[in-house]
């Protein structure tokens, strides 16, 4: 019965002066007395609406496969929380208490902030954080040009090396540092100082990768991803050349790849600037496969879950994709879509050994999902967007954001570094 019809009372017809209050009819009134009609002849009064939730959890496409997320149920529906932007550059007047938004740089249970790391130009981007697996020293590189080397155990810089241009991406790789910047890769020999340039590329790098003996690279305006062979750094010195030598030109986007991720099974995956994914066999270097509508934006950031591939993208979605058929051929499976545009994804294991997923979006916040449900953990607040992120040893994640920030983040013990996602 709607309300119209709960307030017509049979036989009984009111005064002009009394007219049925309207905003009794909805419950919320709060005048008394109230010289129009609440009760009386009329019916009990109605119940208040139900308070409207202010963020919504919302499912994938009916046109997927499935709409619930893999191999678990779908994350009950939360309120968003904001943190407050006064109070981030240190100036709310009203007080913790008083103030709506959230006066914190996180929230939820079972992590929290260790230290901040300031050394990069608070106008400059942090574009790449890597820690080599067995060393003591954490790499950071920003817009600003700069590569700076902190000291692990102090969180004191020990060194900085002016890469002589805008860093696009930055990657370790055994004794490898690698740093993507306009049209050229530069590699330096983190143990014996061997430093050189690898050429081809046209336009700012924004992704590298290492995989099978390779180094690809993506960033090119017209969407070729290049690959090079080698690295031995006594092969170079001996031969008086480059130590990587150029393999080949994966050509296909028709924009520039900015995430590019090795995983199991030989391929290589690559997300571009138009919004497809393509997947490529690494022993041939031939694409096998072209998902034109992967998204509706930039694909910015891929990483390897299981036998899952999961992207984000500008366009406010984390997509899964799985392999599906006889072909192999991949199709997503799960959409998991909030408010906002997704940038940077790690992903970790909790102290249970459970895969959980950090995603970062362009409200400035870091979300955190156990996997396969995508059930929200808890957020990460910055002062400016996320662009990197890296899982380290002992449940440590590193956090860089758009004001030269690198934040460190500890989560329960016992939790290991996002290599472990992509055996």
């Amino acid at each position: 019965m709607s309300i119209h019809e709960q307030i017509r009372v049979p036989h009984v017809k009111p005064s002009s002066s009394r007219s049925v209050c309207r905003f009794w009819q909805q419950g919320i009134c709060n005048r008394n007395p109230c010289k129009f009609a609440h009760g009386g002849e009329l019916p009990p009064r109605p119940p208040p609406p139900p308070p409207r939730s202010s963020h919504v959890y919302l499912r994938g496409s009916r046109s997927e496969s499935q709409s619930k997320p893999v191999g678990g149920s779908a994350a009950p529906k939360k309120h968003e929380e904001k943190v407050c932007r006064d109070w981030k550059s240190g100036n709310c007047s009203r007080g913790d208490d008083k103030c709506r938004f959230l006066h914190s740089w996180s929230r939820g249970e079972g992590f929290s902030m260790l230290a901040r790391l300031e050394g990069h130009s608070n106008t400059a981007v942090v574009s790449g954080i890597a820690l080599p697996s067995g060393s003591d020293k954490l790499f950071t590189g920003s817009s600003d040009g700069v590569v700076q080397a902190w000291d692990c155990t102090s969180g004191k810089i020990v060194g900085t090396l002016n890469a002589g241009g805008k860093i696009g991406c930055l990657i370790t790789e055994g004794e490898w540092l690698f740093v993507g910047l306009p049209n050229v890769v530069k590699a330096w020999n983190l143990q014996t100082g061997v430093d050189c340039s690898l050429t081809g590329p046209t336009g700012q790098v924004y992704a590298l990768e290492v995989g099978m003996g390779f180094l690809f690279a993506g960033g090119s305006p017209d969407g070729v991803i290049l690959a090079w062979k080698g690295g031995s750094s006594s092969t170079g010195e001996q031969q008086g050349s480059n130590p990587f030598q150029p393999a080949a030109a994966l050509n296909g986007h028709t924009s520039a790849v900015i995430s590019i991720e090795v995983g199991g099974g030989g391929k290589l995956f690559s997300g571009s600037m138009d919004g497809t994914i393509k997947v490529w066999d690494i022993k041939t270097l031939q694409c096998i496969q072209t998902i034109e509508k992967g998204h509706d934006s930039a694909v910015m950031s891929l990483l390897c879950y299981s036998d899952f591939l999961l992207s984000c993208s500008l366009d406010q979605k984390i997509k899964v994709w799985a392999a599906t058929g006889e072909d192999g051929r991949f199709e997503a499976v799960y959409t998991h879509e909030e408010g906002h545009g997704a940038i940077s994804m790690c992903g970790v294991e909790d102290m249970d050994g459970k895969p959980v997923l950090l995603c970062s979006w362009n409200d400035d916040s870091v979300g955190l999902y156990e996997l396969p449900s995508f059930a929200e953990k808890g957020r990460m607040y910055a002062k400016g967007e996320v662009r990197s992120i890296k899982g380290g040893p002992g449940g440590l994640v590193f956090t860089g954001d758009a004001t030269g920030l690198v934040t460190v983040w500890k989560l329960a013990a016992g939790a290991t570094s996002g290599a472990a996602m992509a055996e």
